[in-house]
């Protein structure tokens, strides 16, 4: 293993990422994962890795490392000041570090996750088939915690990659109102048809009470024919509606099972988009069939496919 990088301040919730822990519900984990899967997948092809290679997830920034020796690194993600020895750099591209060099991360102006990749991937050994961090179950990652300061991250092997940086057309932006499209389930016949309407023709803001493992929104009070049920499976961007009937669209670090009636779920690429959202932005939902979604994702695997980077000079 090769030193790499050292903590100087570790930002808020900092922790090591893959894609996700999958199969492994049946032992009550979690998928956990990066919230932000297309920011994850940009960083890493930036540098010539693998997808899944894990990198250093930030929720709002406020980050700052120090490289101890010759490394690339590249940054995706949120919106937010990033500087280099206190020179200003850019997002969604890759930089060249050498041993001393400082990399500052500010507060996130738009969006909330950032996602910091190194070439050949941050050295981290898997536990239950990945190295995603679970910090409510203590594993994954570095010691199943969030990053600290003075923490030492390696590499397998120390190497260059190439300089480039995502086509500008590519980049996503990040909005003050968000449409979800929704797939509704079994569950919906527990709401009365008034109740599902009310649902899909409201705004809603996300409240401050929202984290990788689920976002509370507040809005109009939706009324299911009974606030409890037998316990089951939960799967990813499912919303749940407590007895308060404020909706709750369940992330990466959700519980495995839950007694609550659910309306349905999110489709997985806008759950994405709200996990780079923050507290007051606003929510509205659209329904959308089974084939409506298969052809969504089918889409948006055509344009993974296609994405165009920029070579940059060395």
């Amino acid at each position: 293993m090769k030193q790499a990088l050292q903590v100087i301040q570790s930002g808020i919730l900092s922790q090591i990422q893959d894609l996700g822990r999958f199969g492994q519900a049946h032992l009550g984990m979690t998928t956990s994962g990066s919230a932000d899967p297309f920011s994850h997948r940009i960083a890493n092809r930036l540098l010539g890795n693998n997808d899944n290679a894990p990198v250093i997830e930030m929720s709002l920034g406020g980050a700052e490392f120090v490289a101890l020796n010759r490394i690339t690194i590249a940054l995706c993600g949120a919106d937010c000041p990033l500087y280099l020895n206190q020179q200003p750099i850019s997002n969604w591209q890759s930089h060249h570090l050498v041993a001393g060099d400082r990399l500052s991360i500010g507060m996130a102006t738009q969006g909330t996750r950032i996602y910091l990749a190194i070439s050949q991937g941050f050295k981290v050994n898997k536990q239950f088939g990945s190295t995603s961090t679970t910090i409510r179950e203590a594993i994954g990652g570095l010691d199943g915690q969030a990053l600290f300061a003075k923490q030492i991250l390696t590499v397998p092997t120390l190497s260059a990659a190439p300089l480039q940086q995502l086509a500008f057309q590519h980049r996503p932006t990040y909005p003050d109102a968000l449409q979800l499209r929704v797939i509704l389930g079994y569950q919906a016949r527990q709401f009365p048809s008034v109740q599902i309407e009310r649902f899909l023709h409201h705004r809603y803001q996300i409240t401050n009470q929202s984290d990788r493992m689920g976002y509370r929104l507040s809005g109009v009070a939706i009324d299911s024919k009974q606030s409890q049920m037998y316990s089951e499976g939960i799967c990813y961007g499912a919303i749940q509606v407590p007895p308060d009937g404020q909706p709750i669209i369940l992330l990466n670090d959700r519980q495995t099972i839950g007694g609550y009636p659910k309306l349905g779920t999110v489709l997985s690429l806008d759950c994405a988009k709200l996990a780079q959202s923050r507290p007051g932005v606003e929510v509205s939902f659209c329904a959308i069939s089974q084939e409506e979604a298969h052809n969504a994702l089918l889409l948006h695997q055509q344009k993974l496919n296609n994405l165009s980077f920029v070579s940059l000079s060395n």
